[in-house]
């Protein structure tokens, strides 16, 4: 049986997802990067987490990285692996981050952009 949230929680929640919808609708260009960079990582390991991906993303705005990959969850490409690692990034003190993992949506999603990507090297070539 799942808990029922008190309406303080239930605001608060409905708050912090509005935030984080404000937060990824403002940077379009952004959220394609770190797509580009899940969609990359998912397709070369079974598992990744956000340290992998800050290390080829270049520096985001406070709190976009967190909220992309929250929009990428809830879009269905990606899911939690049930697994945390330590956060890299120095400002968090090592706090617990989740490990991702595309899901088969996900997963298709990769292929046919690495198709077309192929596509459009031959093309070029």
């Amino acid at each position: 049986m799942t808990k029922r949230l008190s309406l303080a929680e239930r605001l608060a929640a409905d708050e912090k997802n509005l935030l984080l919808d404000e937060i990824v609708k403002s940077d379009e260009w952004s959220l394609f990067l770190v797509e580009q960079a899940v969609l990359h990582f998912g397709g070369q390991r079974a598992e990744f987490s956000c340290n992998d991906l800050r290390d080829v993303l270049p520096e985001l705005g406070h709190g976009f990285l967190g909220a992309a990959i929250n929009a990428l969850r809830t879009g269905g490409v990606i899911e939690r692996t049930g697994q945390y690692v330590p956060s890299t990034q120095a400002n968090t003190h090592a706090h617990v981050i989740a490990v991702w993992r595309l899901t088969a949506q996900g997963r298709r999603i990769a292929a046919a952009r690495r198709a077309a990507a192929r596509i459009q090297q031959r093309r070029a070539a």
